[in-house]
C-alpha cells in the first residue's frame, strides 16, 4: 500500500470513528483499517499479526467490544465456540442488522458475509422469542473452487 493510500485508508477509518462519536485513538484506527480492507471476517489473533503495531490483547479485546457495541463490527459464532468480527454495513448503536447469510470455506477457514442473501424469517412456536439468526453455510470459496 502506497503512503497516498494508507493516508486515505486511516482518513475513512477516522471518519468512521467520528460519525460513532468514539475519540479517535491509533489502535481504534489501525483496527478499523484492518477490516476497511479486508473482506473476511477476522479473529483476534488475526488482528494481533496484521496490524503493524504491537497491541497488547487487553487493548485489541475492549476496541473491539466497543466497535461491537456502536454498530462498526458484528460477531459470528464459530462452531469452535471463537469468535470472528466483519465490518457492519448498516448498524446502529446496540442495534445490529446483520440479517445475512456467512459462508466459511471448508478449505482455507475464510468467512466471509454474503450481504446479499438475507436469512429467511423463520416463525417460533408461541412462547418463543428469537434474539438474533445465525445462517452459516460451509463450502468451497471461490477461490479455492
Amino acid at each position: 500500500m502506497t503512503p497516498i493510500e494508507s493516508k486515505s485508508l486511516e482518513n475513512r477509518a477516522a471518519n468512521v470513528l467520528r460519525r460513532k462519536h468514539l475519540s479517535i485513538t491509533e489502535s481504534r484506527k489501525k483496527i478499523l483499517s484492518l477490516f476497511l480492507v479486508n473482506n473476511d471476517a477476522l479473529n483476534h489473533g488475526d488482528i494481533e499479526k496484521r496490524t503493524d503495531e504491537k497491541f497488547d490483547r487487553v487493548t485489541i479485546y475492549r476496541t473491539l467490544q466497543t466497535f461491537v457495541e456502536k454498530g462498526i463490527v458484528h460477531t459470528i459464532p464459530t462452531a469452535d465456540n471463537a469468535v470472528l468480527y466483519a465490518l457492519c454495513k448498516d448498524c446502529t448503536e446496540h442495534h445490529h442488522h446483520d440479517d445475512h447469510v456467512h459462508f466459511v470455506c471448508t478449505n482455507c477457514n475464510t468467512t466471509i458475509c454474503l450481504d446479499n442473501i438475507v436469512t429467511p424469517e423463520i416463525t417460533l412456536p408461541e412462547g418463543y422469542q428469537s434474539e438474533s439468526v445465525q445462517v452459516v453455510i460451509r463450502g468451497k470459496c471461490k477461490n479455492c473452487s
